[in-house]
Parts: C-alpha cells; structure tokens; sequence
C-alpha cells in the first residue's frame, strides 16, 4: 500500500480492534429506552469490576452511571502543551 506511516498504522489498529471479541451489555436507559453498549475485553474487565465494587450488575451500573451530570470542560493542565 502506498500510504504514509500514520495511515497504516491506523489501519493495523483498526484490523486489531476488529478482531477482538466484542462484549455486549443490555441495559435501560433513564428514559426507559432499551440499550445495547458493546465493550471491548478491557473495558468490560473495568465495568465488571466496578459493578463488583458497587454490589451490583453490569447493567445496574449503566443505568446508574445515566444519571452522572455531563463532565464540565476543564481547562488544559499546565503540563500539557
């Protein structure tokens, strides 16, 4: 392929990220609404493990985490450049 650097790397990463097993979790929104979140192997490891923290289920924490207000917009870190 005659692409720069950058976009194959990018395309590697896409090819990786596609052949990971994906994790679905059912949920219900605050609204009532039926949801489906797919989550990677990491990140359901994370949910799991918060749920677990909670005492509660994957989807629980879902529900729960729906009410969280939107983050506020925080101003870049000194450090950061």
């Amino acid at each position: 392929m005659n692409l720069l650097e950058a976009e194959q790397d990018f395309l590697r990463d896409l090819v990786k990220t596609s052949r990971q097993r994906a994790h679905h979790v059912r949920w219900v929104d605050r609204d009532g609404t039926d949801r489906i979140t797919t989550l990677s192997q990491t990140e359901v490891v994370r949910l799991n493990s918060l749920a677990h923290q909670l005492g509660v289920s994957k989807d629980a924490v879902l529900r729960q985490a729906a009410h969280l207000p939107a983050a506020a917009k925080r101003p870049p870190s000194a450090g950061a450049a």
